[in-house]
């Protein structure tokens, strides 16, 4: 296949950058891929639903807490499995607050549904912290056992294990995180929902200081429950630095700057739900752009580097790029990177622009459109504008993956098979069946193509067909950007 294709040979033309073609074409629908985004949000909700569009999806795991005694219902699936994994549950709750505060007045009606997708998880949040003195709730499900099977949300009969951390057995990676989400959340409800909000940070402060008192990684408390799938590669320290530059954010106290400045921090070429701290250089700079804070210059400079390690041209770029022009940094889930990523290009180029800002890679003078630019390639790449014309957002454009892994999608609803489907007759019957999922998961973005700009579209290949929370968590901001854009 070519490396260029044409959407239209009046509307489209390539440009490159060095080996890196990349196409430019009509706008596509960012208001129908924002709406479509959000709400996808519907089907991974977990416990008894209310207002849902999703209609295949029905009420599920309405006993989870019940073996710790406490009421753990609600939350998020966290991809196409039927466990409650709070690491990259939080996260996505973080990212979606973070861009309904940026993008506030880019997502028109959709401002709404957003706040609606963030309470679903943050109530879910708020039980795991408030349930039990000195324990945070991190999980519900046990992924070895829930992997072995292909059953509806609906049918499970997996054993729910409750998951936590403690004093005695710490997780000061999901602890930081959840206080991020809290702070985050709170900011979004502080003046449509005061008393919510104050029950949010309130208790993300609480979160934070057990996250900072007693230290220590969760995987290593864990184990085999969170690793390999979650595990806290990158360390907890990520988490402590991202959960303090939230509530930050959200309070002004100075004892979260202060424990900043004690932290330090790396200097990644990554964004992801493991590893955070180019979010939070991002988030911090954002006083030294947009105020001309010189306490917070350090941050500014930290988030530079970070752009010049992912821009194309720039010399002391770390990032690889497909032929077709997408970001590529690792074979699996590819896409949550460029999801995760794409949205500090945005945010950062937005602060930018707001102070005629500009900054240097080497000889490369760097500008507000320099990262817009890249950005807009990114998004429109995963809405169908590569050389498969296809869009990796399942239910958005003419062609979308169609057998994405994931349960409820794949496995006929209720309403359609009444009758229980079991644990292993799920992989006969339907897993490995070259059919069509029967399920439309609307607005779910999936792992993405390989280096190579292939998708093969099989249920089978889970590092590139399973849509994932916190994909769509982090790239609802980009598309509300580009969606209302001027």
């Amino acid at each position: 296949m070519s490396l260029f294709f044409l959407i239209s040979a009046v509307l489209s033309l390539s440009t490159s950058i060095g080996n890196v073609h990349f196409v430019q074409a009509a706008n596509p629908n960012y208001r129908d891929a924002l709406a479509k985004s959000i709400l996808f949000f519907q089907g991974q909700r977990s416990g008894k639903l209310s207002s849902q569009q999703i209609t295949w999806r029905s009420n599920s795991a309405l006993s989870d807490g019940r073996p710790a005694n406490v009421d753990l219902t609600g939350g998020y699936y966290d991809g196409g499995d039927n466990v409650k994994f709070n690491f990259p549950m939080a996260f996505t709750t973080t990212m979606l607050s973070w861009g309904s505060l940026e993008y506030s007045k880019k997502m028109g009606s959709q401002l709404t549904n957003a706040r609606t997708a963030i309470r679903w998880s943050a109530n879910y949040l708020l039980k795991c912290a408030r349930a039990t003195p000195d324990r945070l709730y991190v999980g519900v499900g046990d992924p070895n056992v829930d992997h072995k099977c292909w059953e509806r949300p609906e049918d499970m009969d997996t054993a729910r294990t409750v998951y936590w951390v403690s004093p005695s057995n710490p997780g000061s990676d999901v602890a930081g995180e959840t206080a991020a989400a809290l702070a985050a959340a709170s900011m979004v409800f502080r003046k449509v929902d005061p008393k919510y909000s104050k029950l949010l940070i309130r208790t993300a402060k609480k979160v934070f200081q057990f996250a900072i008192q007693y230290r220590g990684a969760y995987s290593d408390s864990l184990g085999s429950a969170v690793c390999p799938f979650y595990c806290s590669y990158s360390g907890y320290k990520d988490e402590l630095v991202w959960g303090a530059a939230w509530l930050l954010r959200a309070t002004n106290d100075v004892f979260y700057f202060n424990f900043l400045k004690s932290m330090g921090g790396d200097s990644p070429d990554i964004f992801s739900w493991d590893n955070k701290f180019a979010g939070a250089y991002a988030l911090l700079s954002r006083r030294a752009v947009l105020n001309n804070d010189k306490k917070f210059d350090s941050y500014k400079q930290k988030a530079e580097q970070f752009m010049c390690r992912i821009l194309p041209n720039s010399p002391s770029s770390s990032t690889q790029y497909t032929k077709g022009g997408l970001m590529f940094k690792l074979p699996q889930s590819n896409l949550q990177y460029v999801a995760s990523i794409t949205f500090l290009l945005t945010t950062y180029s937005k602060y930018m622009s707001a102070t005629q800002h500009t900054f240097n890679c080497g000889n490369l003078v760097v500008t507000s459109s320099t990262l817009r630019n890249l950005a807009k390639r990114q998004v429109d790449y995963i809405l169908g504008v590569n050389p498969l014309k296809m869009s990796y957002m399942v239910g958005y454009g003419p062609s979308y993956p169609k057998r994405i892994h994931h349960r409820g999608s794949s496995l006929p609803s209720l309403a359609s098979h009444p009758t229980t489907i079991s644990c292993k007759a799920g992989f006969q019957s339907f897993y490995y069946s070259s059919n069509p999922n029967p399920n439309i998961l609307v607005g779910a973005v999936v792992g993405g193509p390989n280096q190579n700009d292939e998708f093969q579209d099989d249920r089978d290949d889970y590092s590139h067909s399973e849509p994932a929370t916190y994909i769509n968590g982090a790239i609802v901001g980009p598309i509300a950007y580009f969606a209302n854009v001027k």
